[in-house]
C-alpha cells in the first residue's frame, strides 16, 4: 500500500539533494505513484508545508535535540521536520498518527537507532505546554527569519529596502499556495466563452480586475488536462506579466523583441495584443527553450513570433530596428518565492554578480528601439538592485531615453515611493507575484 508520507519524503530529498524544482518533483511523483486525489493533496501539503517552514521546523529540532542539528543524520532530519509539520501546523492530523507514522518511516528507511531518537522528541512536543518559543523581537532579523522561515539576509534586505510593514507582509504572503493566473487566448476565444467552458471541467474562473482578459482558475488539477489547455484558449500567467505586456503596449503590425523570452508567455501576450500581426522575435540562448516557445505558439495558434537563439548580453547577433522591447531579464526570483519556495535556501541568493549582467542585457537591448518606441525593463524579483537602480542608471547614462509615466488601475497601489515610471508589485499592493516594471522611451 502506497505510503503519501514516504512519497512526499522522497520528493523532499529529490529537492534538496539534487536541487530538484519543488513542482517539478511534486508532479513527477504524483503521475508516478497514480496518487488519488486526496492522497496527491496530502502529499502536496507535506512537501510545501515543510519547504515553506524549514527554517522553522529546525529551529524548533534545536530546542528539543541534545544533538546538533548539523550532526543529525540527513534522512532522520527530514523525517523530523515532516513529523513536527503534522503536530504542530497540520490541525487535522491526530498527534498519535503524527508520532506512529514518522516513526515506521524511519523503520522503513531502516533507521532503527533514529525512529527511537525521533520517537523521543515528537512525544516531548506533545507534551510540551508551551510547543515552542520564537526568538526576543528585540533582534528582529532573527525573530522575523524564524518566524516565516525566510534567511536572515532576505529579512534584512526587505526591511532595509521596503520598511519593516511592506517587510513583513511580504514573509507572511512566503506561506500558503499563490493562485494561478490565466490569460484567455483573445484569437480563439472570449473571457464568457472560456469562463464557461472551464466550468464543464469544475474549474472556477474570475476575471482579474484590472485585465481586461485576465482570470484567475481554482480547483484547477492539472492544468494539461483541461479542454480549454489543451485546444489552446489560454495559457497560464501571473497578472504581474500580464500588466508587463499591458504597459508595454504592443499593436497590430509593429516589430517586437522579447529578449529573454522563454518559456514565451510575455510574447503569447503580446501576440493577442497584435492580433498576431506583426512580427515578435523571441529569443532565448538554449535550444530546449526555444522549442518550449514554438510549441506554444503551436498550441495558441500564434503565427507571428519567430525564435532566435541568442545571448541578450552580447552583441554577437544583431536584432531588427523594433517598435516594442521587452527585457524580462534574469533575476534571483525573489518575488516568486512562494511558488519555488525552495529558492529562499540557495546560497547566494542575493548577488551582486546579476544587477551587472541584467543591465548590460538592457544596455544591448536597448540599441535596437526605434525612435518613439517603447521599452519595458522587468524582473519578478523585489531587491532595488536588480530593479529601481538599474533603471536609474539606465536613464542617467542614456540621455536619448526618458521614463514614461504609468498609469496605474485604481486596484494597484505603490508599497513606497517610486519614480511615476517605475512600479514594484507585491502581493499586498497588487494580489500579484513580487514583480518590478519600468517604461522607457526612445526620443525623436
Amino acid at each position: 500500500m502506497l505510503n503519501p508520507r514516504n512519497t512526499a519524503l522522497n520528493v523532499l530529498m529529490k529537492i534538496e539533494q539534487d536541487n530538484a524544482y519543488s513542482n517539478i518533483a511534486l508532479n513527477n511523483a504524483i503521475r508516478e505513484n497514480r496518487l488519488s486525489g486526496l492522497d496527491s493533496s496530502f502529499v502536496s501539503a507535506l512537501v510545501y508545508g515543510v519547504l515553506e517552514r524549514k527554517i522553522t521546523l529546525d529551529y524548533i529540532i534545536k530546542q528539543y535535540s541534545k544533538i546538533p542539528l548539523r550532526k543529525i543524520e540527513f534522512k532522520t532530519k527530514m523525517i523530523l521536520r515532516l513529523g513536527i509539520l503534522q503536530l504542530l501546523f497540520m490541525d487535522k492530523i491526530p498527534e498519535s498518527a503524527a508520532v506512529n507514522e514518522s516513526v515506521n518511516l524511519a523503520k522503513k528507511h531502516k533507521l532503527q537507532k533514529s525512529s527511537g531518537f525521533i520517537n523521543g522528541i515528537l512525544r516531548s512536543i506533545t507534551r510540551a505546554e508551551e510547543k515552542y518559543k520564537l526568538p526576543d523581537k528585540s533582534d528582529k532579523i532573527l525573530y522575523y527569519s524564524v518566524k516565516y522561515s525566510a534567511p536572515q539576509e532576505l529579512v534584512k534586505l526587505w526591511i532595509n529596502s521596503y520598511g519593516e510593514l511592506n517587510a513583513e507582509k511580504l514573509l507572511i504572503s512566503l506561506g500558503g499556495r499563490p493562485k494561478i493566473c490565466a490569460r484567455i487566448n483573445t484569437l480563439k476565444t472570449d473571457k464568457n466563452s472560456l469562463i464557461a467552458e472551464l466550468a464543464k471541467d469544475n474549474v472556477t474562473a474570475e476575471q482579474i480586475p484590472f485585465l481586461e482578459n485576465a482570470v484567475s482558475l481554482t480547483e484547477t488539477g492539472s492544468i494539461e488536462r483541461l479542454t480549454a489547455y489543451k485546444s489552446g484558449k489560454l495559457h497560464i500567467q501571473d497578472a504581474s506579466s500580464q500588466l508587463c505586456v499591458d504597459f508595454l503596449s504592443p499593436k497590430p503590425r509593429e516589430v517586437m523583441l522579447d529578449v529573454c523570452s522563454a518559456p514565451g508567455g510575455k510574447s503569447f501576450t503580446a501576440a493577442q495584443y497584435m492580433g498576431d500581426r506583426g512580427k515578435i522575435f523571441a529569443c532565448d540562448l538554449y535550444d530546449h527553450k526555444l522549442k518550449l516557445i514554438s510549441d506554444g505558439s503551436k498550441r495558441l495558434g500564434i503565427h507571428s513570433i519567430i525564435t532566435m537563439k541568442r545571448d541578450g548580453a552580447s552583441s554577437q547577433t544583431s536584432l531588427p530596428l523594433a517598435d516594442k522591447i521587452l527585457c524580462d531579464v534574469p533575476c534571483s526570483g525573489l518575488g516568486i518565492l512562494s511558488r519555488k519556495p525552495e529558492i529562499r535556501y540557495k546560497d547566494n541568493i542575493i548577488t551582486d554578480d546579476l544587477p551587472q549582467l541584467q543591465y548590460k542585457i538592457l544596455c544591448q537591448s536597448a540599441q535596437y528601439l526605434a525612435n518613439g518606441g517603447r521599452l519595458v525593463y522587468s524582473t519578478c524579483t523585489l531587491n532595488p538592485a536588480e530593479n529601481n537602480k538599474n533603471a536609474q542608471r539606465f536613464l542617467e547614462e542614456h540621455p536619448d531615453f526618458f521614463g514614461v509615466k504609468l498609469s496605474l488601475p485604481s486596484q494597484i497601489n505603490r508599497a513606497f515611493e517610486e519614480k511615476d515610471y517605475e512600479i514594484t508589485l507585491m502581493p499586498h499592493t497588487a494580489g500579484t507575484d513580487g514583480f518590478y516594471i519600468a517604461v522607457f522611451g526612445k526620443k525623436v
